[in-house]
């Protein structure tokens, strides 16, 4: 991948894009969240994303991060709009434990998926796939063995289509993420075979 033809949306103040790897100082109170329970809305995280239209790949990325306040976050996105995005992150919760979930928000409404892991978790890799119009997002530990996070349906995904990787405090705080190992090409999620669907 060619990093330097990334596009930002809503560029950090500090930041360093290399032939290799990309680095984000986030600032205080940024975010990607619209209403759901909180009713608040949030859309100024930062994002450097890169565009396809490929029906079918998978995007690959390590992060490594420095968090240590409640809700810093960095990792894989797909954002197409401000009421139209998913993304997928650890997000440090306090010493003991972190919350590794995915966010999908459609028509301007957001949820969130979490699993409680251990606080001394400083790296994972995120793998995001597109088949058309819909998306696998998974995590692994070692950069080879990937884990199903979460799948959904993208309603917007028509065409050209979005990807690339956000980091963000929503809080009072502030942190380095880097980026690296980035993969761009065949779909690693494979078309679902042997269930036969319900018939009308």
């Amino acid at each position: 991948m060619d990093l330097q033809t990334g596009i930002w949306t809503r560029a950090p103040k500090e930041y360093t894009v290399g032939e290799d790897a990309v680095e984000i100082v986030t600032q205080p109170h940024t975010d990607l969240w619209q209403r759901t329970y909180y009713h608040f809305r949030n859309d100024s995280a930062p994002l450097l994303q890169w565009r396809t239209a490929e029906k079918f790949f998978s995007f690959t990325v390590r992060t490594q991060f420095d968090s240590k306040h409640r809700f810093d976050q960095c990792g894989v996105a797909a954002y197409f709009d401000s009421e139209n995005w998913l993304k997928a992150s650890i997000e440090y919760e306090n010493e003991r434990i972190q919350h590794l979930g995915s966010v999908v928000t459609a028509g301007g409404y957001s949820d969130w998926a979490t699993t409680a892991i251990d606080a001394s978790v400083r790296s994972i890799w995120y793998r995001l796939s597109r088949r058309e119009d819909d998306f696998c997002i998974e995590c692994s530990y070692d950069g080879e063995h990937f884990t199903q996070m979460r799948i959904c349906h993208m309603p917007v995904a028509t065409g050209e289509v979005p990807f690339g990787i956000y980091a963000c405090s929503p809080e009072n705080s502030s942190m380095r993420a880097r980026f690296t190992n980035f993969h761009f090409g065949e779909c690693m999620w494979k078309a679902h075979v042997g269930q036969p669907p319900d018939k009308d």
